[in-house]
């Protein structure tokens, strides 16, 4: 997991401000807490779908809170020491997206070493900032669990599960 972390904290950022801040989360109360959290979430989630769409959405594993070897929450300090503000004086979001690159980049550092990764966002972001005890000026960007997966795939679990195909490229690109 060392090396994983290591490799994600070499991803790219805006102004080289590397805003992002991980949290292992080691304590078997904490896990739990989130795990309740999120299994609450993802049942008000549920609501939202009826018929087919909500058996099928009750059917999917939405989070490896409570299997998961490892567990991340990974947050942008909104207001980092590195980069002195370079590149976000109009778009301050850019150190969110700089964070969300980190992620990226543990991502494919953790595929390559055959771990799976699942982004669990189903869950109120100040309930979980509350329950880890992070500054209040760090904004969670993402909960990650992470661990070896049952069998490898190409596919998303998701579109294994049959909840949506991903949509062709030809779809997505445009030109101007």
């Amino acid at each position: 997991m060392q090396a994983v972390l290591a490799t994600a904290a070499l991803a790219p950022s805006v102004g080289n401000a590397q805003p992002w801040r991980l949290v292992r989360i080691r304590s078997a109360g904490c896990r739990a807490a989130l795990a309740a959290h999120v299994d609450a979430s993802n049942a008000r989630a549920a609501e939202r779908y009826a018929g087919e769409a909500g058996q099928a959405y009750r059917a999917l594993k939405l989070h490896g809170i409570r299997e998961a070897p490892e567990l991340l929450a990974v947050y942008c300090d909104e207001r980092p020491r590195a980069g002195q503000g370079l590149g976000i004086a109009t778009m301050p979001e850019m150190l969110r997206y700089s964070c969300v690159t980190a992620v990226h980049t543990l991502w494919l550092a953790a595929r390559t070493r055959g771990l799976g990764m699942g982004w669990v966002s189903i869950l109120e972001p100040q309930a979980v900032t509350a329950l880890l005890d992070v500054p209040d000026d760090w904004t969670l960007i993402a909960l990650l669990c992470l661990g070896y997966p049952a069998g490898p795939s190409d596919l998303p679990e998701l579109e294994r599960r049959g909840w949506q195909a991903r949509e062709p490229l030809a779809d997505r690109l445009f030109e101007r």
